[in-house]
C-alpha cells in the first residue's frame, strides 16, 4: 500500500535506475516479491537514499563500491548502468572501484572493473583521460 516514503522512495528509485527498468521491475512483480519490492521501495530508495548529508552520485558511488566489495555482480551492473542517471562519471567510477581493490581484494575489484568496462563501452561512455581500466 502506497505511502509518503514508497512515493518518495519510487521517485528516487526512477530517477536513479530510469523508468524502463523500473517498469520492468514493477510489470514482473508477483504476489511472491510484491512485499519485498514495497520494503525495497520504501526502506532502501524511501530513506536510505534520502538523506541530505551525501549527493547522489557520492550515495550512488558508495553503493557501487559496496555492491562491487561483496561480489553482487548483477546489482552492481544495474547501478553501473544507472551512473549516466546519477552523474557519476567513468573517471570517479574507476577511482572508486581501486579502492574497492585495496579495502576489499583485487579480485572483488577485477570483477568489477570488468563488469564497467562492458558496461560504458555498451552505453559509449568510457574515461575522458583514455586510460584503459581493468581487469588485470
Amino acid at each position: 500500500m502506497p505511502n509518503d516514503k514508497f512515493e518518495k522512495g519510487m521517485k528516487t528509485r526512477r530517477a536513479v535506475l530510469g523508468d524502463a527498468h523500473v517498469d520492468r521491475a514493477e510489470a514482473n512483480k508477483t504476489a511472491f516479491d510484491a512485499d519485498f519490492q514495497q520494503m525495497i521501495t520504501e526502506f532502501a530508495w524511501g530513506t536510505a537514499w534520502q538523506g541530505t548529508a551525501l549527493d547522489l552520485p557520492t550515495r550512488h558511488l558508495i553503493t557501487i563500491a559496496m555492491l562491487a566489495a561483496l561480489g553482487k555482480e548483477h546489482e552492481l551492473a544495474m547501478h553501473i548502468r544507472a551512473t549516466q542517471n546519477t552523474g557519476v562519471t567513468p573517471e570517479q567510477l574507476k577511482e572508486a572501484l581501486l579502492q574497492v581493490a585495496i579495502y576489499a581484494g583485487v579480485p572483488a575489484a577485477n570483477t568489477a572493473i570488468g563488469i564497467a568496462k562492458q558496461i560504458l563501452a555498451e552505453n559509449g561512455r568510457t574515461s575522458a583521460s583514455s586510460e584503459k581500466i581493468g581487469p588485470i
